[in-house]
């Protein structure tokens, strides 16, 4: 004899493939920052390279923004010369030089005092007169 299905477990069935089959496998392979180069007080943007369509994304707003080293590193709690905040960036008053604006996925912080390395990140660069 045949057992009649249930329809409980068909739903449970279609909501258990549902989940395993969630996520698109979309991720961030690189991040560009415009203008390479500024001075004093600039909107920067970061432009989000991903995997999958749409390739290319305006993650200005969304993206981790920091003062830091061409290596990706955010300077923490040292005083950097500038702050940079959804990509505005501000020479600390006073502060004369260049500084790298980051922007990126953030990651993991070594110690209190240094800063989140991002990665993937891109960079530009800050002149403060």
């Amino acid at each position: 004899m045949k057992r009649p299905s249930s329809p409980l477990a068909a739903v449970v069935f279609t909501l258990l493939i549902t989940l395993l089959g969630c996520g698109d496998g979309r991720s961030l392979q690189s991040v560009s920052v415009s203008p390479a180069v500024a001075s004093s007080s600039t909107q920067f943007a970061a432009t989000g390279v991903y995997n999958k369509s749409p390739t290319s994304v305006d993650i200005t707003a969304t993206t981790t923004w920091c003062i830091g080293s061409s290596s990706g590193v955010c300077a923490g709690n040292i005083n950097p010369g500038a702050t940079v905040n959804a990509g505005l960036a501000q020479c600390v008053t006073g502060f004369t030089g260049s500084v790298t604006v980051l922007a990126g996925r953030g990651g993991t912080m070594a110690n209190p005092d240094m800063g989140t390395q991002l990665k993937p990140f891109g960079s530009a660069q800050l002149n403060c007169p």
